[in-house]
């Protein structure tokens, strides 16, 4: 009742105080508080699909073994919002002509961050428009399935969680209670690419761990760790296009010579040998605008970087978990946090 009260008095506030994109926020937020069910009760309820309740039967397994691997769990994920549509919010990232660095925006509490999300589709698209005629950006649009108010609400889960089956399932809660653990202000990169990594990571062990939940068939481990090779393989053909780009923009012809590129790039990602993805779907999908550059590189970029600290821990996710969290709280800077040096240093003084 307490945290209840907190939330809706922090909406207020907002409400009353800020301008019209943040009473957008406050008001989406103010929806999902009001609409949230108990996932105990949800996950028997007939008026759910048989899917949606076996899914949300998982969930307390996956907050389990997010605790288990020292996340911040708290209450987060237990309750369920029927939330209608393929997203919960629509992020766009803006990029100056020529540029492959998003413009980032400035937010209260969490500081800079390279995106900007609305509740209200319309409106996002809108903007984007906007974006691009009156002020020449690039923009990239997405529709994002979850998001982490940090800890400061009790996230629920919501329908678009559910849509992609349980391995996204797993694997967005705990990115998402990455989040809720540690988030460097103004280290948007470093929040977003250590929550990728850790999710993924922390996903293929919680199907290794838990192959059956009795009520619900498990993907296989091998199935989830082909899914997220497939990724990192297309991954790195874009990342590969990004940097061939870079290399060309000061050319006169970086025109002509990107659409070559470009085409090269997709023909790559049609021959990749993917195990779970359709290489052709994902060759024609495959966005390759500077904004949408600029968006993956926020993900992905610190990834190999992440890789050496997990190895250099013996392979201990639960450490890098804790050496993350101490370096959240201590507000030290992102960058010693691949100094194992700094890290032990650390740790012995605590």
């Amino acid at each position: 009742m307490k945290s209840r009260l907190l939330c809706l008095i922090m909406i207020f506030f907002a409400l009353n105080v800020s301008g019209c994109y943040y009473s957008h926020l406050a008001s989406g937020q103010l929806k999902l508080l009001w609409r949230r069910q108990p996932i105990t009760e949800a996950a028997v309820d007939p008026a759910y699909s048989k899917s949606v309740r076996d899914l949300l039967g998982l969930v307390e397994s996956i907050r389990s073994f997010g605790r288990e691997l020292g996340l911040r769990v708290d209450d987060q994920y237990t309750s369920f919002v029927d939330w209608p549509g393929d997203r919960i919010v629509t992020t766009l990232v803006r990029t100056r002509p020529g540029s492959l660095e998003a413009v980032p925006h400035w937010f209260p509490i969490v500081g800079s961050l390279p995106y900007k999300g609305y509740f209200d589709q319309e409106w996002a698209e809108a903007e984007a428009t906007r974006l691009r005629a009156d002020e020449g950006f690039d923009v990239c649009v997405s529709a994002i399935s979850a998001y982490s108010t940090l800890g400061w609400f009790a996230d629920p889960i919501t329908t678009p969680m559910l849509e992609r089956g349980a391995a996204n399932l797993v694997e967005s809660v705990l990115h998402e209670l990455v989040h809720a653990t540690a988030f460097l202000r103004d280290e948007a990169d470093f929040n977003e690419s250590v929550a990728q990594f850790i999710g993924q990571h922390a996903a293929i062990q919680f199907f290794e761990q838990r192959r059956a939940e009795g009520f619900i068939d498990l993907p296989d481990p091998q199935t989830v760790r082909d899914a997220i090779a497939d990724r990192d393989a297309m991954s790195a053909v874009i990342l590969g296009f990004r940097s061939r780009i870079l290399e060309i923009e000061e050319l006169t012809d970086h025109v002509r010579r990107r659409s070559e590129i470009e085409v090269r790039t997709r023909e790559k990602l049609a021959a990749l040998p993917l195990r779970v993805y359709d290489p052709m779907a994902v060759a024609t999908d495959a966005r390759l605008s500077d904004a949408c550059l600029a968006l993956r590189g926020t993900y992905l970029d610190d990834g190999p970087r992440h890789e050496k600290v997990l190895a250099a821990l013996g392979g201990d996710l639960s450490a890098m978990i804790a050496r993350l969290s101490h370096w959240a709280k201590t507000k030290r800077s992102a960058e010693e946090f691949y100094d194992l040096s700094a890290s032990e240093a650390a740790h012995r003084t605590r």
